[in-house]
């Protein structure tokens, strides 16, 4: 199982290289992302946006790299960029699409099209994985379903497993989280937690083991598990954390990178195509870790 950011970068640059499209490249973040990733041979990149911006930012930060990457000139508009993106995917020139300057509405909204996009049936959801001292734990969705229903979340759940296999962890185990670790008719997350919970151990959700409802901290601390007297293979070894709304993932999230300082990678699972729609505030190593994330993914 691979257990730190490290690891994944090693086991990322023995493989075929990937090719990653950045919608919008026109931005330093993202150019930046793309120069690491190159160097570090973690993937190649198609840059689609405005050519004479990419130009002249190669030309002051990598002059010896300015002809190493294919340029899709599509200017100033970023639904162009977008659109022109999506159609790398769907003709084979990229495997990997990155949100560069463009807002990540502009970006979904090519990817969602009925006629072109990137549709497969199911679910988006973003998951991210964090750097524990002890080993990487995903957490989703805290980025794109609102309030997911109980079906929702078995998709969420379902895209979250796919990347964790990615990281050569066979049967990862699944907590699905919410303020306590009982059943309460008038906190709807803990009924549903119990309801998929069910599901997994009928097998209806294969691939993984499954429990909730679970306090965050039964999820992460054996110590506060036992305390409590709970008895589960998923307490305390959670690789897995399942989010009950937006709200609760994207506080968590955050408070991974600005409290803790962990490294940090996150990828949009559920399309043709894993999609990396970094914050605007990311870093550039955040992204280029995304691109390993994406190269495993796909």
């Amino acid at each position: 199982m691979i257990k730190n950011f490290n690891e994944l970068l090693a086991k990322v640059k023995k493989m075929k290289n990937k090719k990653v499209v950045i919608a919008a490249a026109h931005t330093s973040s993202a150019l930046e992302a793309a120069i690491l990733a190159k160097k570090e041979c973690i993937a190649d990149s198609l840059l689609v946006g405005e050519k004479s911006i990419i130009l002249e930012y190669f030309k002051e930060n990598a002059p010896k790299l300015t002809d190493a990457f294919e340029i899709i000139d599509t200017g100033s508009d970023m639904s162009l960029a977008a659109k022109e993106s999506v159609k790398a995917i769907q003709e084979g020139k990229a495997d990997i699409l990155l949100k560069g300057k463009c807002d990540t509405a502009t970006l979904l909204k090519a990817v969602l099209n009925k006629v072109d996009g990137l549709r497969t049936g199911e679910i988006l959801s973003d998951v991210l994985v964090y750097e524990h001292p002890e080993k990487l734990v995903l957490m989703s969705d805290g980025g794109i379903n609102l309030y997911p229903t109980i079906e929702d979340k078995v998709s969420i759940i379902k895209n979250a497993v796919k990347v964790a296999h990615g990281l050569e962890n066979p049967k990862p185990c699944v907590a699905l989280l919410a303020a306590v670790e009982v059943v309460n008719s008038k906190m709807p997350p803990t009924i549903d937690a119990s309801i998929i919970a069910k599901m997994n151990e009928r097998k209806q959700i294969k691939g993984c083991i499954i429990d909730g409802p679970l306090a965050f901290d039964n999820a992460v601390s054996e110590m506060a598990a036992k305390m409590k007297g709970i008895d589960s293979e998923v307490a305390g070894k959670a690789d897995v954390l399942i989010v009950p709304n937006i709200e609760s993932g994207n506080i968590f999230g955050k408070c991974l990178t600005y409290y803790c300082n962990y490294r940090v990678a996150h990828v949009v699972m559920g399309a043709k195509a894993p999609i990396l729609i970094a914050s605007r505030a990311d870093t550039a190593e955040t992204k280029m870790l995304s691109m390993a994330l994406g190269v495993l993914s796909a």
